[in-house]
């Protein structure tokens, strides 16, 4: 009885150890992530398609999902954002993420869901959601997939 009482005292103390140190590593996981998501927002806003590509994983393997359209690959994903908000006639207006929720799904993985609002000149306001799919590499985390559906 001694023995089994013991245990489990060692079990609780474990535990009341583990779960803090785990809940302080998802937090600064998290923080991470909404750092590359903050520096996207930043990079658009100063119309640099090229450092908001950089939260993107840069391979064939990257999938993006928007409008009823599937595009595979970072260079695709580029070459749609500069149809869509580079090309003549065409703007990229000042992005704003709102109520994002990021979810921890392992050590290196994360679901992340929010709002997309764009602000354009002419003050229409383009506006969705998307849910997103991060990994963690070397480099850092990287969205590897992209859900978006605007309104």
């Amino acid at each position: 009885m001694k023995r089994t009482i013991e245990v489990i005292l060692a079990v609780v103390a474990s535990a009341a150890i583990l779960v803090p140190m785990a809940r302080a590593q998802a937090s600064a996981q998290e923080a991470a992530i909404r750092k590359v998501q903050d520096a996207q927002v930043a990079a658009w806003n100063a119309h640099d398609l090229q450092a908001f590509m950089a939260g993107y994983w840069n391979s064939p393997q990257l999938t993006f999902y928007s409008g009823g359209t599937i595009s595979r690959g970072w260079q695709a994903a580029i070459d749609r954002y500069k149809k869509n908000y580079q090309a003549p006639g065409r703007e990229m207006g000042k992005l704003e993420f709102q109520d994002l929720q990021v979810e921890m799904l392992g050590p290196k993985s994360a679901f992340v869901r929010g709002k997309f609002l764009l602000t354009m000149s002419d003050g229409k306001q383009p506006h969705g959601l998307f849910t997103l799919i991060f990994q963690q590499f070397p480099e850092g985390w990287r969205i590897i997939h992209d859900h978006s559906s605007g309104e």
